[in-house]
């Protein structure tokens, strides 16, 4: 089995920074891709950004210029770094895996989340 743990949320205001992290661990042959999705109250799950084992990367429009994705591939772990914070990107921050657990076996794993609180 393969877990995924976040860390990192919390309150920031308006114009602040944060950085999130998330690793995963278990059973792991090989990481296709690793990222990050956002939900906000009332609203549907939305990618933020991600990247793959090619590293490639994808970002959202809303975050494009403001957020960094990057990973450690040694440690199995995708940041996201989040600068110049608005508050609609007030969410739970969930973290995101395609990942092979052996030679066969491929799944879509998630974290728990971890809230991110933009206000003043």
């Amino acid at each position: 089995q393969v877990q995924l743990g976040e860390s990192g949320g919390g309150l920031v205001q308006p114009g602040g920074s944060l950085g999130l992290s998330c690793t995963a661990s278990g059973s792991i042959f090989r990481i296709i891709s690793m990222g990050w999705y956002r939900q906000a109250p009332g609203k549907e799950r939305e990618l933020v950004a991600t990247v793959n084992s090619g590293g490639a990367y994808t970002y959202a429009d809303s975050v494009k210029g403001r957020f960094t994705i990057s990973r450690d591939n040694a440690l199995n772990t995708v940041y996201l770094q989040m600068n110049s914070l608005k508050a609609e990107d007030t969410a739970v921050y969930y973290c995101n895996g395609y990942i092979y657990s052996d030679y066969v076996n491929f799944s879509d794993y998630w974290g728990k989340g971890t809230l991110v609180t933009v206000s003043s």
